[in-house]
């Protein structure tokens, strides 16, 4: 694990591979680096290099209970401040969920940084409902029970680690509520995305997975992302499970992407053939990508 210094505090990170083929992933919200392991190792075995980071308030990194820390551009400085501290001028920019908002707001801060954008269940203009009405009263939980949730995470972290699903459901119930009510309130002061008007201008290749049935992560919010983005192109996952439980062919989507980013970057965002046609941000629907 490495770290580094980000006002004051600590961020830590884990790496696979090495090379110039950097790919930099972010997790979901209240998540961890761990969430990304296994495509860190698979796509490190492919030749490049993957950070696999865990932004302030989660995985290992510091939780100052401070929420001016949590907004959506502190943490595009925070991997700023990694790409700095890896002494690296660009990267492929990535995440799940509040990794992909993330890696949005990269692009509009630090556009020259953003070599390309990989983006798996973006939280955008049709989440706002469910995002209401989910985080609404887990806020409320984290403000008023918190002696009881308090004890709950002292337990829980007492279990065993592992590699699977459950144990990256209980990272949500091992933090302490204090630094996780600090960064939901951050998010909320601030944007959560940037808006239409910008994501039309991002001119980096962008790879979106998207998946049907999910209000939090509503597939109209990826195909919208890949019709405003003109080199971006969408992949329709079977369920947010097909990653975790059967990776083979998002490991290969996302592989094929990284080649064209880094060996022929003007064909980036226009690749046919594999296992879909691409779907170019052009004003039309997307098509999207649909398992054999």
């Amino acid at each position: 694990m490495g770290e580094f210094a980000y006002e004051g505090h600590i961020i830590r990170y884990d790496e696979y591979g090495e090379g110039d083929r950097v790919l930099v992933l972010v997790h979901g919200l209240l998540m961890s680096r761990r969430m990304h392991e296994g495509v860190g190792r698979e796509m490190a075995a492919r030749g490049n290099r993957v950070i696999c980071l865990d932004l302030l308030g989660h995985g290992r990194s510091d939780r100052p209970v401070d929420l001016q820390l949590y907004g959506m551009w502190n943490f595009a400085d925070q991997l700023a401040a990694l790409l700095d501290h890896l002494g690296l001028d660009e990267a492929v920019i990535g995440g799940t969920s509040l990794g992909a908002n993330v890696s949005l707001e990269m692009a509009a801060r630090y556009p020259e940084r953003a070599r390309a954008l990989f983006m798996e269940l973006p939280v955008l203009d049709n989440a706002l409902l469910a995002v209401a009405m989910i985080f609404t009263p887990v806020m409320a939980a984290l403000r008023f029970a918190t002696p009881g949730l308090r004890l709950l995470s002292t337990v829980t972290r007492r279990i065993p680690r592992t590699v699977d699903l459950v144990d990256l459901g209980l990272d949500w119930v091992r933090q302490e509520p204090e630094p996780s009510l600090a960064v939901l309130e951050g998010l909320l002061i601030g944007r959560s995305c940037p808006p239409h008007s910008e994501r039309v201008s991002f001119e980096q290749p962008a790879l979106v997975i998207g998946h049907q049935g999910d209000p939090l992560h509503p597939f109209s919010d990826s195909g919208m992302l890949v019709d405003e983005m003109p080199n971006a192109r969408l992949v329709n996952a079977n369920s947010i499970l097909e990653w975790r439980l059967n990776p083979r062919r998002l490991n290969n989507e996302l592989a094929a992407f990284l080649a064209e980013v880094w060996e022929a970057p003007e064909l980036a965002g226009a690749r046919d053939g594999g296992s879909g046609e691409a779907a170019a941000g052009n004003g039309q629907p997307p098509q999207a990508i649909a398992d054999d």
